[in-house]
C-alpha cells in the first residue's frame, strides 16, 4: 500500500457504504468503513468523515508511532479496523481527546482533529485535515431518556449543531411531518413557539406542552400565504425528494422564511437529482448525519 498515492479517503456508515462507494472516484480499496481513494477529495454527501491529502508513515514501534503522529500535531482520533490492541496501545500514547457526548446547544469542538489508521503493523495511514470536528464523524449528544417520544430529536441536535444556529425564544417554527413529537420536543425546549402538522397525531405528552400546537392534515398543503413570517421550518416529512422541494421551493420564493432543515428520504437508490436542485439554492448545504438513515439533511439559512 506505501507505493500506492493514496489522495483522499473516506470513512462512511456501516448501513450506507453503498452509496458512499458510489460517489467516489479512483477507489484503492475499502479498510472496514474506510474507502482509499487515488483522486483528490470531493464533498461525498454520504461521508461521515473525509480524510484531505493523507499520507502513509512507517513506523518502528508503537513508541515511533506516537513520536510521528505528535510531531505532525496534537490532537488525533483512531479509526480501527484491525490490528485493534496495536492501534490502541499508539492513541493510548497519544494526548487524549474528550469522548465525553455533547450538552445541546452546543457548537461543534474548534480543535484540529486528525485521524489515524493502522493498514499494516508498522504503517500508518494519517490525514491531519478531515471535514469532521467530530471523531470519526460521530456527533453524540447527551441523551434524554424521558422527554422526547423517540431518538429522532438527535439528527435535529446535529444539524443545528452544524449550522451554528439554533432557534431563539420565542421564535415561530414550523414542524412538518411531526409525529411522534421528537423535534417539536427539542424546538420547545430551545423556547421556541411550534406549530406541528401531521396526519398522524403527537405523543399525547408532547401536545401538552406549552407552546405546542398541533394540527392533523397534509404539512404540504401549509403555504406561505398562511403566515405572516416564519423563523424557521423543519420537515421530516416522508416524501419523494420532488414534491419536497416543490414545496420547500414556495417558501423560499415567499420570503417568508429564512431558516430550513429538512430531511430528503429516498426510496431504494438515492436520486442526486433533486439533491442537486436544493444545493442550487444559495446558502444550502446537504449531508448524510452520523443521526440519519437512508436519507440526507437538507440545511439552509438566508442570512
Amino acid at each position: 500500500m506505501a507505493s500506492i498515492k493514496i489522495c483522499s479517503a473516506y470513512l462512511g456508515a456501516k448501513e450506507y457504504m453503498e452509496p458512499l462507494k458510489s460517489e467516489v472516484g479512483g477507489i484503492l480499496d475499502i479498510h472496514g468503513q474506510l474507502i482509499l481513494s487515488s483522486a483528490p477529495a470531493i464533498e461525498a454527501f454520504w461521508a461521515l468523515n473525509i480524510w484531505q491529502n493523507p499520507i502513509v508513515l512507517e513506523i518502528d514501534s508503537i513508541n515511533d508511532g506516537a513520536k510521528k503522529l505528535k510531531a505532525i500535531q496534537r490532537n488525533w482520533c483512531l479509526y480501527s479496523y484491525q490490528l485493534h490492541r496495536r492501534a490502541k496501545l499508539i492513541q493510548e500514547k497519544l494526548p487524549h481527546v474528550s469522548a465525553k457526548p455533547l450538552t445541546f446547544p452546543c457548537s461543534p469542538p474548534s480543535s484540529q482533529l486528525g485521524s489515524w489508521t493502522l493498514l499494516e503493523q508498522n504503517q500508518i495511514l494519517v490525514a491531519s485535515q478531515c471535514s469532521s470536528p467530530f471523531p470519526n464523524g460521530e456527533a453524540v449528544f447527551e441523551e434524554d431518556k424521558e422527554g422526547p417520544p423517540s431518538r429522532a430529536y438527535l439528527k435535529l441536535y446535529e444539524a443545528l449543531t452544524r449550522m451554528e444556529r439554533f432557534p431563539q425564544p420565542g421564535d415561530f417554527c414550523i414542524d412538518a411531518g411531526g409525529s411522534p413529537g421528537g423535534w417539536a420536543w427539542a424546538m420547545q425546549k430551545l423556547g421556541a413557539r411550534v406549530l406541528s402538522v401531521d396526519r398522524s397525531p403527537l405523543d399525547p405528552k408532547i401536545m401538552s406542552l406549552p407552546n405546542v400546537e398541533y394540527r392533523k392534515g397534509d404539512a404540504f398543503a401549509l403555504q406561505p400565504s398562511d403566515f405572516d413570517q416564519v423563523d424557521w421550518l423543519f420537515s421530516d416529512v416522508i416524501s419523494y425528494p420532488e414534491k419536497l422541494f416543490d414545496w420547500v421551493s414556495t417558501w423560499i420564493d415567499s420570503g417568508r422564511c429564512k431558516n430550513f432543515i429538512c430531511t430528503i428520504k429516498f426510496q431504494g437508490n438515492p436520486d442526486y437529482r433533486f439533491v442537486s436542485k436544493f444545493l442550487e439554492v444559495e446558502g444550502s448545504k446537504a449531508a448524510h448525519l452520523y443521526h440519519n438513515k437512508h436519507e440526507l439533511t437538507w440545511m439552509h439559512t438566508a442570512g
